[in-house]
């Protein structure tokens, strides 16, 4: 089976971190036998646009990139600023696709998209053209946020989900609530993590080990962040947090992004406050290992991959009950925290310090839900059997047009 994965985020060389969820899943499934070839669009602006806003300055990344044997191609379309609210992209981004699949001489039985917006409504457009089936999933901002910009952008939220053959959820609350918005029937699955990466080994001399090799203080315990450093992560709460717990705690910050400079203004930077910067996919475990509790604060997560990895290490976790979090949670989803609140970071970590064995037992089934749920490999067995099932739900569909043609001349 060949599938064309369209997608507005996927790893590259330069920024290997930029969803890394999908690649995951495209290993899983190129590991099954499913041939996937990636296209990946790349929004440029006006000129004039790139030299105003730092932010909209064109990003320099290949137009064809291999990636663990897959081809990635990165066609550039025409950007405006804002347009996920006021100008929706969805034609162009279309309109570069087909470019991309005419010039390339590219043939695919199926089509995969991945956000509602702007992707999924860009492969409603090619789908149709190409005459083939294809399949959404949703992630979280395509269903929580982005249809909430404005008019257009609900008409094109709703249009696209009621359009594509079939549409799954990364998580039970996810699929639960774009059902609630669209009326439309939502599949939840995961996509899960790669176990066999994210091996439990953890001890208290790896841990120190790991903190030596990562720079890290070794004295110190350790609040790990992992993410984008902008405000609707929460990192400013537990910038302010800070001050108020226990001195033998620091916070490191792992990540890039517009919010890096206000953080290096922060009174405790390089005292009790790091940051690390972008870092690459496979050191990732090697940060978790070396901390004493992961945190993600933020105000809106779809199903968060670096807290399932967390999970998969046995790492205490303190995280906002927002999005999907609370499926990874189960029933333990009371131990969540509300989102901008100060006052909650601080209490669950003086929770922990106080008394750290009233997470060893939450850390043990949060594990065993990991290994239940969200194995890459396991749930990638399931993408194939959605795949298979539309395919033969449109094949037969399509018998059926041609019969009732014939039969009607």
């Amino acid at each position: 089976m060949k599938i064309l994965w369209i997608t507005s985020v996927y790893p590259s060389e330069e920024n290997p971190g930029n969803g890394v969820f999908h690649e995951t899943q495209v290993k899983a499934l190129t590991s099954l036998g499913v041939e996937v070839t990636v296209i990946n669009p790349i929004p440029l602006n006006a000129a004039i646009i790139r030299v105003w806003k730092k932010r909209y300055r064109e990003k320099k990344l290949p137009y064809l990139e291999m990636r663990n044997g897959v081809n990635v191609y990165r066609p550039v379309y025409r950007a405006t600023p804002g347009q996920l609210r006021w100008f929706q992209p969805d034609k162009r981004i279309a309109g570069s696709i087909l470019k991309t699949l005419k010039k390339e001489k590219l043939n695919f039985d199926f089509i995969h998209a991945h956000f509602a917006m702007p992707s999924g409504g860009a492969t409603r457009i090619v789908a149709a053209e190409c005459q083939k089936p294809w399949l959404l999933t949703l992630h979280g901002s395509d269903v929580h946020i982005y249809p909430s910009f404005s008019r257009s952008s609900e008409r094109i939220f709703q249009k696209t989900v009621k359009s594509a053959d079939e549409v799954i959820a990364v998580g039970e609350h996810l699929a639960a609530t774009a059902e609630l918005k669209t009326g439309r029937k939502c599949t939840p699955l995961p996509i899960g993590i790669d176990l066999t990466t994210f091996k439990l080994t953890a001890t208290s001399l790896l841990k120190a080990k790991h903190k030596e090799e990562l720079a890290l203080p070794k004295s110190k315990k350790i609040i790990l962040y992992i993410g984008r450093l902008v405000k609707e992560k929460g990192i400013f709460e537990l910038a302010e947090a800070l001050p108020y717990l226990p001195e033998e705690y620091v916070v490191v910050y792992v990540g890039d992004g517009p919010e890096k400079e206000r953080l290096q203004r922060q009174e405790m930077y390089n005292e009790r406050l790091f940051l690390v910067g972008q870092i690459p996919n496979d050191k990732v475990r090697e940060y978790l290992l070396a901390s004493d509790i992961f945190i993600l604060p933020s105000y809106s997560e779809g199903l968060p991959t670096v807290v399932i990895e967390a999970m998969a290490l046995k790492i205490p976790i303190i995280c906002t009950n927002v999005g999907g979090v609370p499926d990874l949670f189960g029933e333990y989803s009371n131990l969540l925290i509300q989102p901008r609140s100060v006052q909650e970071i601080v209490t669950k970590v003086k929770e922990f310090s106080d008394d750290p064995s009233l997470y060893e037992k939450v850390t043990d089934l949060l594990y065993q839900r990991v290994h239940t749920n969200y194995s890459a490999d396991d749930n990638a067995k399931r993408l194939i059997e959605k795949y298979q099932e539309v395919a033969y739900k449109s094949i037969n569909s399509t018998h059926k047009l041609n019969y009732f043609w014939e039969a009607s001349k």
